[in-house]
């Protein structure tokens, strides 16, 4: 059986993401998201890949949402309220809290104030929302008789989720958006040691290795300093959950140890929402707050305030978290038009900017000028400063979760093509793992595990429990080892189940008589550079001649090696039995079988000829 992955979203890009796993005829859909630097039908995954029919019921198993952000859940009303979906959608229980504010704030800024066609209602977000099943850290859940998930901590932001799945024996787990390091406020992914098939693995910071966390913040913190001292209003575009909290976090902290008298404020009625939530939801953050939630919230922030629209044109300086992140819309773009021409101000940008968005325009270059989605100009001459406070993990850090979970498979998603390229060569070539970096409306299949349940005969039994005691003295002490061994043959007959049985009882399973192969043996032989046949036929046998010590008759032509006789042991390596053998004088030398190592090579007609005869 095949594992097909089927990318809908996030293939070789980052945006819209929707990956549909199909394990043994249940399919699976995970993340329902919309591209944030899009404004066209490319908003959207290509449901209709799927079902031309629009028939999703009877497709798709179930739904799994890994986490709140836009990327990841902005197309679920869409998909469960305008085309049809009904069935199961699972997501963690912060998750299914956040995830209606968010939805609703983006609707209300693309429909409100950017006049956008209404692809959503609030009764659709609401409805939506109904059909939502919670889900807990390390909770299985029986999706129906033959597929069974697993939700396990992915930090991030809060309630993110890595999710494994599982029908009969085929297991893949996908990553959704994770972080292998702690923050201020959430914890590092865990996830247990499983066996997989597949990982399907974010890759946003594919070739990018992060130092130090303490370097970067006191970076940002001098940067946001050095704006409000020099009376400018310093604007930080983020969305209102996540990186905000951090972000406050620290300001709060530095605010309070440098007794600095700047307001700081937050610009959406949402984040007010958004921190009572985390208030109340302190067992999904890191170790670090649940210690200091003893004593006092660390969300309940000292120094941060409302803002008002009035106090845009306000003298004096301040520093602002103004939503959405990624200066794709809404307020935090209205604010960057008044603000992006003073040199006084700054614009720090805490992490990635999807393609398509002012945020990636203003991290591609220093441009003078933006031009901003409704067709007007902005002078840029405030500083730019971007800081990795990204919650996505690095390059190291997807090394070192697929070295941990060390799948069959990797797929990567949700990165740029080149830095996925890049990554891809270095798991295949590290950790000999095959990876796959599919695009858009790609599939890739890769093989399922199968178990064969088994029934062992009585002598099979016996001679397994056999002990073969191996005695060995070391300087200080006599060791005992037990080296019993058991040569078994697994037979599967038609309508029977398999049976493992010894192999002096093969013959009779198969009601065949005797049949001996005397010899087989392996030995490799490298072969550099340009060599004739007869140069080949010479490192053969002389390869034969140091290893066997008891061959005889060995006789060398052009073309081909002849060897008397000589004992060796069976060899059943599927590579090994095919292609080259060695004729014999002797009937009872049947073939000789060997690895080779070819460099700078091609044979079109076999150097070494097999004995036909009595094979």
């Amino acid at each position: 059986m095949a594992i097909d992955c089927l990318v809908l979203g996030a293939g070789q890009e980052i945006g819209k993401s929707c990956v549909v796993v199909t394990i043994n005829g249940k399919k699976i859909m995970f993340d329902c998201g919309m591209h944030m630097g899009c404004d066209d039908h490319n908003r959207y995954p290509d449901f209709s890949i799927l079902s031309k029919s629009g028939d999703f019921d009877n497709t798709i198993s179930c739904l799994i949402i890994t986490h709140f952000h836009m990327d990841h859940v902005g197309a679920l009303p869409y998909f469960t309220e305008v085309c049809g979906y009904n069935g199961p959608v699972y997501m963690s229980y912060p998750t299914k809290a956040l995830s209606p504010l968010m939805l609703e704030d983006y609707r209300r800024i693309m429909v409100d104030r950017r006049g956008e066609e209404e692809l959503f209602t609030s009764a659709h977000i609401a409805s939506c929302m109904n059909k939502v099943i919670p889900l807990d850290l390390k909770q299985t859940i029986q999706v129906d008789e033959d597929l069974q998930i697993r939700a396990y901590y992915a930090g991030h932001v809060l309630g993110a989720v890595m999710v494994y799945a599982k029908v009969g024996d085929a297991a893949i787990v996908y990553t959704g958006d994770y972080n292998m390091t702690t923050d201020r406020h959430l914890g590092a992914a865990k996830i247990d040691r499983l066996q997989l098939d597949l990982l399907i693995s974010e890759s946003t910071y594919a070739t990018t290795t992060r130092g130090s966390k303490y370097p970067r913040e006191r970076e940002f913190l001098q940067a946001v300093h050095k704006c409000v001292a020099g009376g400018g209003k310093a604007l930080i575009p983020s969305f209102a959950l996540g990186r905000a909290q951090e972000l406050c976090m620290l300001l709060d902290d530095y605010w309070e140890r440098m007794n600095i008298k700047v307001p700081i404020y937050f610009s959406s009625g949402l984040t007010i929402q958004a921190n009572m939530y985390y208030k109340m939801l302190i067992s999904w953050t890191s170790q670090n707050v649940k210690e200091k939630h003893v004593t006092h919230n660390p969300f309940d922030f000292k120094n941060v305030k409302d803002f008002y629209r009035s106090l845009i044109h306000a003298p004096g300086p301040c520093v602002l978290f103004a939503t959405p992140g990624m200066l794709c819309a809404g307020f935090s773009l209205e604010v960057f038009k008044h603000w992006a021409p003073s040199p006084l101000n700054l614009v720090a940008l805490p992490g990635y900017s999807v393609a398509g968005t002012v945020g990636h325009k203003l991290m591609s270059g220093k441009p003078t000028t933006v031009d901003l989605y409704n067709g007007t100009k902005v002078d840029v001459r405030c500083k730019i400063h971007q800081v990795a406070f990204s919650p996505h993990t690095d390059a190291k850090g997807i090394m070192d979760l697929t070295k941990f979970l060390s799948p069959k498979n990797i797929v990567l998603v949700h990165g740029e093509k080149p830095s996925m390229m890049s990554l891809k060569d270095k798991i295949t070539s590290e950790l000999g793992i095959p990876c796959f970096v599919p695009a858009n409306g790609e599939t890739v299949s890769v093989a399922s595990t199968t178990f064969v349940k088994a029934n062992a005969s009585d002598m099979f039994l016996k001679i397994c429990s056999n002990p073969n005691f191996r005695f060995s003295n070391s300087s200080t002490q006599l060791r005992v080892t037990d080296q019993r061994t058991a040569d078994g043959v697994l037979v599967i007959e038609k309508s029977k189940k398999a049976k493992i049985v010894h192999q002096d009882e093969v013959s009779e399973v198969l009601h065949e008589k005797d049949h001996v192969v005397s010899l087989a043996y392996c030995c490799p032989v490298k072969v550099k550079g340009e060599s004739d046949d007869v140069g080949l036929i010479k490192q053969l046998s002389e390869k034969i001649s140091e290893t066997v010590s008891c061959a005889d008759e060995i006789h060398e032509s052009e073309t081909c090696l002849q060897v008397g006789s000589f004992k060796g042991s069976l060899c059943l390596k599927e590579e090994c039995v095919h292609r080259r053998g060695i004729s014999s004088s002797c009937s009872e030398v049947k073939f000789l079988c060997c690895n080779w190592s070819v460099a700078d090579l091609e044979l079109g007609w076999g150097i070494i000829n097999a004995m036909k005869q009595n094979l």
